[in-house]
């Protein structure tokens, strides 16, 4: 390839042709080192690196030439239809956000996502879906959160979340559904992790209680603006979410029913003084125990017991469990075993919020009492061993440093002339001593290690009026010179070659 310099910038020709725009975008292509059979972004779209937004082009068919390099497709505010499996020529192996929210979708086939399986978020709001079939998110394992709100889904089949292991949030507001999607925590494949589920505006008119007891409270079930029945089990719920202060409730609380009084009555008695501390109960192993709920004196409906493994219902008992709620309220505990042990909640109607300081909580121990409670400390103390372990060290190590400053570095007082003379070192010198009681008894090993620090005396003389300063060593013994342990104890400097 030869190219023409003498014609100006632009009008460069090969083999005398002009380059045109296809050529000149396939040249730059090649600079930007993608390959040739990437696709360039739509005329009708917008693309800014990786992110290309073909939002508000009335398109009623999805675009095949779509880049593949693509981390955000937003296909929002269109007219598109249906998503068919082929809906793209080739898979988006980067494609982490897709939108295609505001279009009259009303049907998904199934498999239609796996040409994108890294997607993290997924928005098909306001559409037109009806029924989520099995499969519909067949691919989807790095999907985390989901938005359906704004549709018109009444009905979800049996495997319609498979294999979304790592969703998160899923957003069902604003649909017409009449029964809560117990699929999405107990069927196989089904999320693993999901922490806010928003059912609101919807047509659920019951909730699974005994299902909902069991889920964490760390996340949220959001169920307001639902036409709910305000029987005996939803209002024993609602008291327990409002002992428990759950967001979900707190914020919404005027959009739930049994509001006010007008609610059923469920107990015909209620103790007016709820304890105030968590009642303990114990028994030996083998046993039996009866447990009754705090607050209740008399049969009342739906009494519910949250244990530390599983949810028991008054009206729901296995006579072969050895865990069952009687229909006065009471927990009965058969044939105790050690790991039963633990805090027991009832959740019960009660016709009353509770005080600051009421709780329905009772702790169970079987065995002995003290042998439980140093069972329930062991990781409390586990992590204390590590700070009283690391605080003794540290301790000896100090008392060590302390001792060796003691023995070696002792600030002693300045010896006298051995001729009672008494100009000596000066008042401000020290000597550090190997041992202060060596000082005393005039004893000294003839290996040891002396160091003095001398300072002039008060009475320095003056020559020519200038100071200078005198300093008398001919009574400064070995006592404060660094020796080599050739010199013998008590020799005096006054020799100049040992001066030297």
């Amino acid at each position: 390839m030869r190219l023409t310099a003498s014609q100006p910038l632009g009008k460069t020709s090969v083999r005398g042709n002009r380059w045109n725009r296809a050529t000149a975008a396939l040249m730059l292509s090649l600079c930007l080192r993608f390959p040739p059979s990437v696709a360039m972004c739509p005329p009708y779209c917008l693309c800014a690196s990786d992110i290309i937004s073909c939002s508000g082009r009335n398109l009623s068919v999805l675009p095949s030439d779509l880049p593949s390099y693509a981390t955000r497709l937003d296909l929002s505010h269109n007219a598109l239809t249906a998503l068919p499996v082929d809906w793209t020529s080739g898979p988006f192996d980067r494609l982490a956000t897709l939108i295609l929210s505001r279009n009259s979708i009303s049907q998904i086939e199934g498999n239609a996502f796996t040409v994108a399986p890294y997607l993290i978020h997924l928005d098909i709001s306001s559409n037109q879906l009806t029924v989520l079939n099995s499969s519909i998110f067949s691919g989807l394992k790095e999907l985390k959160e989901l938005l359906l709100f704004g549709n018109q889904i009444s009905q979800i089949n049996p495997g319609a979340f498979s294999d979304l292991y790592s969703l998160q949030r899923l957003y069902l507001s604003g649909n017409r559904l009449n029964a809560f999607p117990l699929g999405l925590y107990w069927e196989p494949g089904g999320p693993r992790n999901l922490t806010f589920l928003d059912l609101s505006n919807n047509m659920l008119s019951k909730v699974p209680v005994q299902r909902l007891l069991s889920l964490p409270l760390q996340g949220g079930n959001y169920l307001q603006e639902n036409p709910l029945v305000c029987d005996c089990a939803l209002l024993a719920l609602l008291e327990y979410w409002m002992w428990r202060q759950y967001r979900p409730l707190i914020v919404f609380r005027s959009q739930y029913p049994c509001r006010d009084d007008s609610g059923p009555k469920c107990s015909q008695q209620v103790v007016s003084d709820m304890p105030v501390e968590a009642n303990t109960y114990q028994v030996d192993p083998g046993k039996w125990l009866s447990v009754p709920c705090p607050g209740l004196t008399s049969p009342t409906q739906d009494v519910f017991w949250v244990t530390p493994k599983t949810v028991l219902k008054s009206s729901t008992n296995d006579t072969s469990a050895r865990l069952i709620v009687s229909p006065n309220g009471t927990l009965e505990i058969q044939e105790a075993l050690m790991e039963d042990s633990g805090v027991y909640v009832c959740v019960a109607a009660r016709g009353r919020h509770f005080g600051p300081k009421e709780s329905p909580e009772v702790n169970v121990v079987v065995g002995n009492q003290s042998t439980a409670s140093r069972s329930g400390l062991t990781r409390r103390k586990g992590a204390q061993h590590f700070n009283t372990a690391f605080t003794t060290l540290a301790s000896c190590v100090v008392s060590i440093i302390l001792v060796l400053l003691y023995l070696y570095l002792t600030p002693c007082r300045c010896q006298e002339n051995r001729g009672g003379a008494s100009g000596g070192c000066g008042g401000r010198a020290f000597v550090l001593c190997a041992d202060p009681r060596e000082v005393e008894s005039g004893q000294r090993r003839s290996n040891g290690k002396r160091v003095a620090f001398l300072e002039p005396q008060l009475g320095d003389s003056d020559v020519n009026g200038l100071k200078t300063t005198a300093i008398h060593l001919g009574h400064v013994t070995t006592e404060g010179i660094l020796k080599n342990g050739s010199r013998t104890v008590g020799q005096t400097l006054t020799d100049p070659t040992q001066m030297a």
